[in-house]
């Protein structure tokens, strides 16, 4: 790879930062990886990427990319359909509000806008879901809105390189790094420009054991020339930490189950589970009036970014029609069939107690 400080042959640049974004640019074309929402300019479909993107790895994000462009085509279709169905199509991406702001979003770019995303960055952030950065990814690839997209790996590679030292846990940094990088970018290609500086913080400059060695900037590096790359980015930041404790009661009864759809307010809304009673402390076992422990299963760990779940789930069978319909009633939950559970969406861990335990 080219010394920063070395020009294309036969080109004329003006500035440092015309030296960064052509090294950057031709290290992009070279090594990018093919993903399939960069073989499109369909806000529609770059959209949906950038959520699904968002807390998500491209490993992890890719199937789901694939789900949905597979079940609607257009933002129309992708509003027309039911909550539920988008929710069981998110299954297991988390931060489920995601899902519910798209299908909001989808419903505004439809009916407000004709089915057409709003084409610059300043109107694209007054949709649902949303933010600065979605907005720039979507302006500057589909529109060519020269508006920089800042997350996390463009705020480590500011940070690093030019030795930026605003905490990005402030928000009156942001500032700093966005006009950081739309100094950098070159305005006849935007969309490149955001996606290579995502690109290469993924891949490159990473949070933990950069790859230094492969980095055309190295020898230029604020980080590295001052042994600094493990304190940038500044993020002063803490997050404390909730712990939770869930116990889940399953009750069947010739082979249905009872599911509840949980209500706005807390985390996993709209998804379905079983019946909850919460404490505050773990509840080792207990009984139920009219039914039959069958399975009382061991505590699970789910971490959130802010809470750390704490689950169990007992499992009992009731032992009388009567009784049974007097719970359905008494609790207003849903009966639904054992072998029909798949078609609910569901928080990640009943998922997984589902798939690992009770369906066994």
């Amino acid at each position: 790879m080219r010394n920063i400080n070395k020009p294309l042959k036969g080109e004329q640049l003006h500035s440092k930062e015309d030296w960064f974004s052509t090294q950057l640019l031709e290290w992009y074309d070279i090594n990018k990886r093919e993903l399939p929402w960069r073989e499109t300019k369909d806000p529609f479909k770059v959209w949906l990427s950038e959520i699904i993107l968002q807390q998500t790895r491209v490993s992890q994000g890719l199937p789901y990319y694939q789900k949905f462009t597979n079940s609607f085509q257009t933002v129309e279709e992708f509003a027309k359909a039911d909550l539920d169905e988008i929710l069981k199509l998110w299954q297991g991406l988390g931060y489920y509000s995601r899902a519910r702001n798209m299908h909001e979003c989808a419903t505004v770019v439809s009916t407000k806008y004709s089915g057409h995303f709003p084409d610059n960055y300043v109107e694209l952030q007054k949709l649902k879901g949303i933010g600065k950065y979605t907005a720039a990814a979507i302006a500057s690839i589909c529109f060519n809105d020269p508006v920089p997209s800042v997350d996390g790996n463009v705020f480590r590679v500011l940070s690093r390189l030019f030795g930026i030292t605003d905490d990005i846990a402030k928000a009156i940094s942001f500032k700093v790094y966005f006009e950081k990088a739309k100094q950098l970018m070159p305005e006849n290609q935007p969309g490149n420009f955001n996606q290579a500086m995502m690109e290469f913080g993924a891949t490159v400059c990473v949070p933990k054991s950069p790859n230094c060695d492969e980095c055309m900037f190295a020898s230029h590096c604020f980080a590295s020339q001052h042994n600094m790359i493990d304190k940038l980015p500044v993020k002063s930041k803490t997050v404390k930490v909730k712990h939770r404790y869930l116990n889940y009661r399953v009750f069947t009864f010739d082979n249905h189950v009872l599911l509840r759809q949980r209500k706005s307010g807390d985390i996993w809304t709209g998804l379905f589970e079983f019946d909850l009673l919460e404490t505050e402390k773990s509840l080792k076992s207990s009984n139920f009036v009219e039914a039959k422990l069958q399975y009382n299963s061991k505590e699970i760990i789910h971490q959130l970014t802010h809470q750390k779940l704490h689950m169990q789930f007992q499992v009992f069978e009731m032992e009388s029609k009567k009784a049974w319909q007097q719970l359905k009633e008494e609790k207003q939950m849903k009966e639904v069939s054992i072998a029909n559970l798949g078609e609910f969406a569901v928080p990640k861990p009943i998922e997984l107690f589902l798939n690992n335990e009770f369906c066994q």
